[in-house]
């Protein structure tokens, strides 16, 4: 059976029971004998003739939960009055919402809000269009732009069916970076039509956020609109992933004292994030990368390959490595999946890989090989679950990185930038913390965002594209645009 976690698949059970307080442990003990997770039982009622009692608990999916409710429901003087889904719950009515920062209650206060004293902003602005970022919310704000076609791990569920997880990106936005971001579903999945949708509403935003978009769409969307806008625009579901896994392998790589330009790594998904960390371990130093994906490990002497298959086979696999996953992990020192469930078996691990491996297993929600097994041979192992040490993150990278990025007045985000966020994720473990279970700090860590946000500006210094002075926190200098020293566009 698998494990439950408190918040997996968390129900609360309203009771109507017997008015016998011994039923509290009666019900606690069966939902635990049913593998469940007891968090709370509470008496809401008490009458001389029931107890009103609210069972919290957590089960593994959703017909665990059933079982649980079936299980509580079979005692005796107990009846299940009505089960609530807590995840529901919380979304219900949506998780996000607009506030005012200005007070509005005299007629002094509506006149310099509203009109006619926001004329007298508008006109400026339409003069200085610059100050756009300073006089509205533009410079605070960030698109996160879907077309529902790759969410989650759930594939193409359409904008509506996004929504949920766009707006859940806003709120981490702002909890984590105190940004406004903007949940943008758009409904279509035309590469042309979305490109021109997001350059239409670019005025209103000071970057672009783009998310659950399919490849190979994500990869021309992307690039086109890094092209045509003065914003940054930045695909998380690629270099938020990208800058967390070199981060945690920079950490992962000092506990088994290897360095990234001498291990061998092998990377299991060609797709949108696969591509983005093949880019960014290269641009850092590794020298030999090896991608498998569905055509097995992709190789620049394979005619077959096209498109972008073919591009990332030409910049990596120097070694021309051909076969499948088990015949790419010989003498391997890491393993970074992003590709599919129980694709990589242990004794792989054991058996082909170099001493001390490491194995990132990131695919959501079910990783290529579960945690637990892969730790029986694996010196380091991470994954993207939060019920395992070591969980691969993007809530470390984005908020961080928006927040350099508007603070910077920056309109493009390049490599270098997405390094000195990594290494300054890896930083916030210091040497006596880091061990094999603690390569990465958790996404409440409270120096995180900070650290990042510093690292994006370039700690005060001019950043490639920055058009104004960089303020990151109280730091602030009006050092101007290098034009010469501007760094290329990401791939």
């Amino acid at each position: 059976m698998p494990a439950a976690t408190p918040s997996s698949y968390s129900i609360t059970i309203r009771l109507h029971t017997s008015p016998d307080y011994a039923v509290v442990g009666r019900i606690a003990t069966a939902i635990a004998e049913q593998g469940g997770i007891v968090t709370a039982v509470d008496i809401a009622d008490s009458r001389h003739d029931r107890l009103v009692v609210d069972a919290t608990c957590s089960g593994f999916d959703v017909n665990h939960t059933d079982d649980l409710v079936e299980a509580v429901e079979a005692i005796d003087g107990v009846k299940v009055h009505k089960v609530s889904d807590r995840t529901f719950l919380l979304h219900l009515g949506g998780k996000i919402a607009v506030s005012s920062k200005v007070a509005l209650k005299t007629r002094d206060d509506l006149s310099m809000a509203y009109t006619p004293g926001v004329g007298r902003v508008s006109s400026a602005i339409a003069k200085h269009p610059e100050d756009a970022r300073r006089l509205t919310v533009k410079g605070n704000s960030v698109a996160v732009v879907t077309d529902g076609s790759a969410v989650l791990g759930l594939g193409n569920i359409g904008p509506e069916a996004a929504m949920p997880v766009m707006e859940g990106k806003a709120a981490l936005f702002k909890q984590f970076a105190d940004i406004d971001a903007w949940p943008i579903c758009l409904a279509s999945q035309d590469t042309e039509e979305i490109i021109r949708a997001v350059e239409m509403i670019a005025p209103g935003f000071g970057g672009i956020n783009l998310e659950d978009i399919a490849a190979p769409r994500c990869f021309e969307i992307e690039r086109r609109l890094r092209e045509s806008l003065d914003i940054p625009v930045f695909h998380d579901d690629q270099h938020g992933t990208a800058i967390v896994v070199l981060a945690a392998l920079r950490n992962a790589l000092r506990v088994v004292d290897k360095w990234l330009e001498q291990v061998r790594i092998v990377v299991s998904g060609g797709g949108a994030a696969g591509s983005a960390i093949v880019t960014l371990l290269l641009a850092a130093g590794a020298k030999d990368v090896v991608v498998y994906d569905r055509e097995g490990l992709l190789s620049s002497d394979d005619e077959s390959l096209t498109g972008a298959k073919r591009e990332l086979a030409e910049r990596t696999n120097p070694r021309q490595v051909r076969g499948d996953l088990a015949d790419g992990l010989q003498g391997a020192d890491v393993f970074i999946g992003v590709s599919a469930p129980n694709l990589l078996k242990a004794e792989w691990i054991r058996d082909n890989m170099a001493e001390d491996p490491i194995v990132f297993a990131l695919a959501n929600p079910d990783p290529e090989i579960d945690p637990a097994e892969a730790a029986q041979f694996a010196k380091v192992v991470a994954s993207g679950r939060s019920d395992y040490p070591n969980q691969i993150n993007n809530v470390l990278a984005f908020p961080g990185v928006f927040r350099g990025l508007l603070d910077a007045h920056a309109e493009d985000v390049t490599i270098e930038m997405l390094i000195r966020a990594a290494d300054a994720i890896a930083a916030v473990v210091k040497d006596e913390e880091i061990n094999p279970s603690y390569i990465i700090p958790s996404v409440f860590h409270p120096d995180v965002a900070d650290a990042v946000a510093v690292a994006i500006a370039g700690e005060g210094k001019t950043s490639a594209g920055a058009t104004g002075p960089i303020k990151v926190g109280s730091r602030s200098t009006a050092a101007p645009v290098d034009e010469t020293g501007a760094l290329p566009r990401l791939r």
